[in-house]
């Protein structure tokens, strides 16, 4: 029996992975600080404070899984980037390493992110792309893919570590891009964008959820980019949208200046993804976008908030 234990379960990207691990024959053991319901999955939650270093080296011992996906980090849009928060998490996640490596365990795969890349060099390559991270949020999650490679080599355990780039979809934070400007213009209010000319490369959450599970019950080895490989514009993108919902007239390109020190051009090499992996997405840019859009109208409508026609 494959026994996965899965932190971060009842999150963003984690409950997408859990119907992926579900038909792929695992036993899946959520970890979440409360306890979530996972609708026709036969999910068990354990109720956990990640940073209890303790309580949690107790569930590992307890559980002793096969595999482990390691999702849960601060993620709090607008102070994750710099936020000490990332020094913590690190230390749990070194000490979460170090509980599974002493098990008869097979697999690892950890959660990364595109910011561990230098952004100035165009198309991120996992073996070509100089690693040059600007963030303490990039830094804390490079140091543990460096920990978690020669622990794996040391332990002669398999691991992967998945450098996650862009994504949007059904429970993303309402503080984020997509989820603004798509309620935004469902209430019919003008949603104050950037100009736009940002190039990024989006995946569906959906599809984040599938590769990575697909990567963890894989034997491929060290950093996998996980992205659609697919360039787009933030313009595009968000025009795309207002396309959609009948509303573009609401999008205010320029209103805002864009960030500074933020990139002009993110976008993934997907080939190990594909190839190595043999993976490929579900959704395209258009039907992804559908989906989350049809997902914020019934999520305005359950609040008392009907879109507004």
């Amino acid at each position: 029996m494959k026994r996965a234990l899965v932190t971060g379960a009842g999150g963003f990207i984690g409950r997408q992975c859990l119907p992926h691990l579900s038909a792929r024959g695992y036993e899946i053991h959520g970890v979440e600080l409360e306890a979530r319901f996972a609708p026709g999955l036969d999910v068990e939650w354990h109720s956990v404070d990640l940073l209890d270093s303790a309580s949690l080296s107790s569930l590992v011992a307890k559980l002793r899984p096969s595999h482990l996906l390691h999702l849960a980090w601060e993620t709090t849009p607008g102070d994750y980037w710099q936020s000490p928060m990332n020094l913590t998490w690190l230390s749990a996640s070194l000490g979460l390493l170090a509980d599974f490596s002493v098990l008869p365990g097979s697999r690892i795969v950890g959660v990364g992110t595109c910011a561990e890349y230098d952004w100035g060099t165009g198309v991120c390559s996992e073996d070509l792309t100089p690693l040059r991270q600007s963030s303490l949020y990039g830094v804390c999650k490079h140091s543990l893919q460096l920990v978690l490679g020669k622990l794996a080599s040391a332990r002669g355990l398999s691991a992967a570590w998945g450098r996650i780039f862009y994504l949007y979809g059904p429970h993303e934070h309402p503080a984020r891009v997509v989820p603004y400007v798509v309620q935004s213009l469902l209430r019919g209010e003008p949603a104050r964008c950037t100009p736009g000319d940002q190039i990024r490369d989006f995946l569906h959450v959906g599809d984040v959820g599938s590769a990575l599970v697909a990567l963890l019950d894989s034997d491929v080895s060290g950093p996998v980019n996980i992205g659609s490989g697919q360039p787009v514009s933030l313009k595009q993108l968000l025009s795309l949208i207002g396309r959609k919902i009948g509303r573009e007239d609401l999008l205010q390109f320029g209103a805002l200046p864009i960030p500074p020190g933020d990139p002009a051009f993110v976008v993934a090499d997907v080939r190990r993804l594909r190839e190595e992996v043999g993976w490929q997405p579900a959704l395209d840019l258009s039907r992804g976008l559908d989906q989350t859009i049809a997902w914020w109208r019934e999520t305005l409508e359950r609040a008392g908030l009907p879109p507004k026609t």
